[in-house]
């Protein structure tokens, strides 16, 4: 009990010296280049551990792969590349519909894809689309932006505590033995209740309201996907965290793989709806 305490205690301190972060990046930057820059930095360490999680030892093995999504990164912000951006989301939505299949079919099907032939190139697809998606939004509105954050936030906080008072049944044993069912509902519960509360302050009502409500409950369980295929990853890589830039957090991919799901299908669906 101690070390649990002890344990939600860092991670407290952590996400507190966070926010802050969080919120000038999102509503403080200078210009939308500035929250651009800082979110393609995340995914650019994101992309460093993705090398160690795929077993790469060379050094510059990795920093070849880091270079090379630092490259498409300043390539689509320097661009005009309006209409790809969409294109790239549904790709995304479609990959992660492939994911749900491979995490569902853990071990089994790991010899299909836990090879570096594979993993390379799904670490572009996790990161690129996940950036595009979060800066496409901030550039649309840093509220909705923040939405999205609150969002995620919400379901992994409601997850966390549903599943340690009520936490029975196991969500993917082989995956992540500490997820339950419970918690999975208790995190729907929370971020759907953000939901209904933004969508109440913005008047949202008939079918847009429908269309909102169905587009968070999408993401909420697209975070959920991110989460289980990170850890898959992870757990045959015989590892706990991706890294340990974030005391009680672990890395910086163990932060934002939620996202990784979340934010192009959260993206799509804005640019499908034309905005909320």
């Amino acid at each position: 009990m101690q070390l649990v305490m002890s344990e939600l205690m860092q991670r407290a301190i952590t996400a507190l010296l966070l926010l802050p972060v969080v919120i000038w990046s999102v509503f403080f930057a200078p210009d939308a280049t500035a929250f651009a820059s800082f979110a393609g930095a995340i995914i650019i360490v994101g992309a460093w551990e993705w090398t160690r999680m795929m077993g790469w030892q060379p050094v510059w093995q990795r920093v070849s792969y880091v270079l090379l999504l630092s490259v498409a990164v300043v390539s689509f912000r320097l661009a005009d590349l309006a209409a790809l951006p969409p294109a790239l989301y549904a790709l995304s939505v479609g990959f992660w519909l492939l994911a749900l299949r491979l995490v569902a079919g853990y071990p089994g099907n790991a010899a299909l894809w836990a090879r570096s032939v594979v993993l390379a190139p799904v670490g572009y697809f996790l990161l690129l689309p996940a950036w595009l998606g979060l800066t496409s939004l901030h550039a649309a509105s840093p509220w909705w932006l923040m939405f999205l954050f609150l969002l995620v936030w919400g379901a992994d906080t409601g997850a966390y505590f549903a599943g340690r008072a009520f936490g029975k049944h196991k969500l993917a044993v082989a995956v992540s033995p500490g997820k339950t069912i419970e918690g999975m509902l208790g995190g729907l519960g929370l971020a759907l209740l953000i939901a209904f509360g933004v969508a109440l302050y913005n008047d949202l009502a008939g079918l847009r309201l429908i269309a909102f409500l169905g587009l968070s409950l999408l993401t909420v369980l697209a975070s959920v996907l991110g989460d289980l295929f990170e850890s898959m990853v992870k757990r045959h890589a015989g590892m706990k965290d991706s890294g340990t830039i974030f005391p009680g957090h672990g890395g910086a991919m163990d932060r934002i793989d939620s996202l990784t799901a979340a934010a192009p299908v959260f993206a799509l669906g804005w640019w499908l709806a034309g905005g909320f």
